[in-house]
Order: C-alpha cells, then sequence, then structure tokens
C-alpha cells in the first residue's frame, strides 16, 4: 500500500510551482501525480478527468467535446485548451497545479506557454521507461470496476483473484491494456508527444527520471528534486 505524505502543504502562496508530468502511457504518470498532488496540495489536473466532469455537467464545452467523440474524431486543441484554461482559472490554481500528460503535442505546449503565469516557477518531469517494460506492466494490469484501485497479476493481486480487497469489486483487465492496443498507444505517443521532451529541454525546464524504478523509488527522486526547486 502507497503512504501518502502528511497533509501539511508544503508550497505557500508566496512559493507557488507549476508542474508538468510527462510520459509514455503506462508509465506511472497518474500514480506518480496523484502522490505529488496530496505532497504538495495541489491539484492534479488531467485532461481525461476534465472531459469526464464537463460531459457530465453537460457545460458548454463538454457538450462541444462530446460532439466530435460521438463522431469518432479527435476533440480539436481549441477546445481542449478552453476546458484547461477555464479549469487553471479556478481559485486553487493560483498557488500551483500539476498538469497530468498534458501537453500532448508542441502546438498545446506553445498555447500552455503564452497563458501561464510566468512568474510562477515551472518544472517539467518526464518519466522515461521502455516500451518492453510498459508492455509487460500493462499485461498484468488489473482494475476494480467499482472503485478503481489498480492491482497487478504478477507483481500485487489481489487476495482473492477477481474481487477486490477494499471494497469487493469485480476486478478485471481493461480492453486497452491488451498488448496491441497498448502498442498502438505507444506508437501515437512516440509520434506526436515524445518532440515536446525535446521542446521543454531547450528550454531548460525539463527533467528526466528512470521510471523502470520501482514506483517508491521514482516519487523519491521526484520529490527531492522538487523540493530542491521551491
Amino acid at each position: 500500500m502507497i503512504m501518502l505524505q502528511s497533509t501539511k502543504p508544503i508550497i505557500s502562496p508566496q512559493a507557488a510551482l507549476a508542474l508538468i508530468l510527462l510520459g509514455p502511457p503506462g508509465s506511472g504518470k497518474g500514480t506518480q501525480s496523484k502522490r505529488l498532488a496530496h505532497a504538495y496540495q495541489v491539484p492534479h489536473i488531467s485532461t481525461g478527468d476534465l472531459f469526464r466532469e464537463h460531459m457530465s455537467k453537460e457545460t458548454s464545452i463538454g457538450m462541444r467535446a462530446k460532439a466530435f467523440i460521438q463522431a469518432g474524431k479527435l476533440v480539436p486543441d481549441e477546445v481542449v485548451m478552453d476546458m484547461l484554461f477555464d479549469r487553471l482559472e479556478h481559485p486553487d490554481c493560483l498557488r500551483g497545479y500539476l498538469l497530468d500528460g498534458f501537453p500532448r503535442t508542441v502546438a498545446q505546449a506553445d498555447q500552455l506557454g503564452k497563458k501561464r503565469d510566468l512568474k510562477m516557477p515551472f518544472l517539467v518531469l518526464c518519466l522515461d521507461v521502455v516500451d518492453d517494460v510498459i508492455v509487460q506492466r500493462a499485461s498484468g494490469r488489473l482494475v476494480c470496476k467499482q472503485c478503481g484501485v489498480i492491482y497487478n497479476r504478477d507483481f500485487s493481486p489481489p487476495v482473492h483473484p477477481g474481487v477486490c480487497d477494499k471494497c469487493g469489486g469485480e476486478v478485471y483487465r481493461r480492453h486497452d491494456d491488451a498488448p496491441e492496443v497498448v502498442l498502438e498507444r505507444l506508437k501515437v505517443y512516440h509520434e506526436q508527444t515524445r518532440p515536446l521532451i525535446e521542446y521543454y529541454r531547450k528550454q531548460e525546464v525539463l527533467t528526466s527520471f528512470d521510471g523502470n524504478q520501482p514506483p517508491d523509488v521514482v516519487y523519491s527522486e521526484l520529490k527531492r528534486y522538487i523540493d530542491n526547486h521551491l
């Protein structure tokens, strides 16, 4: 079980910090993002969560996004950025925020750069994980349908096969964790998102970390690096 840090805020309003966590699908971005957002008491923002929230509330942005999704089309950057910028205007982002897996393209990064507060320290953290490891992780990943807890068939399976330890819900493997699906997602990542690494490296705001290590080791290295830049 992951032990979270104290809920006592570490970043003061005078020391706000904007973080971006990049990495291929299955690199552990979601797990690390949640832990870091909790440790530094800043909102954890992922575009996937924002899409679901806006569509469930039937906001104007959500309805625009839903129209594209239902038509089987990619949601255009204009809609994605409107949704993100709306979120960044919330009061809880004044003292910092963490973007999980966003931006996905250099074009989105350009738009974000024009909008963000240049007075706020800005760090881009990249988890490097080789493709073979990601495919192996995904093939063993199991998720509870009811509460969303993630297990691994090989390293951390539920006590009773197919049953969640936490809530008793059904534990299953998602379709998008099948090897052929993961390989396709990795192909898209290398084509569209990988160029962001060089983009942010040229701005001297990106640092890479070995994401092949155990999650607790990766978290410790990320947190130590952030602490040194506060």
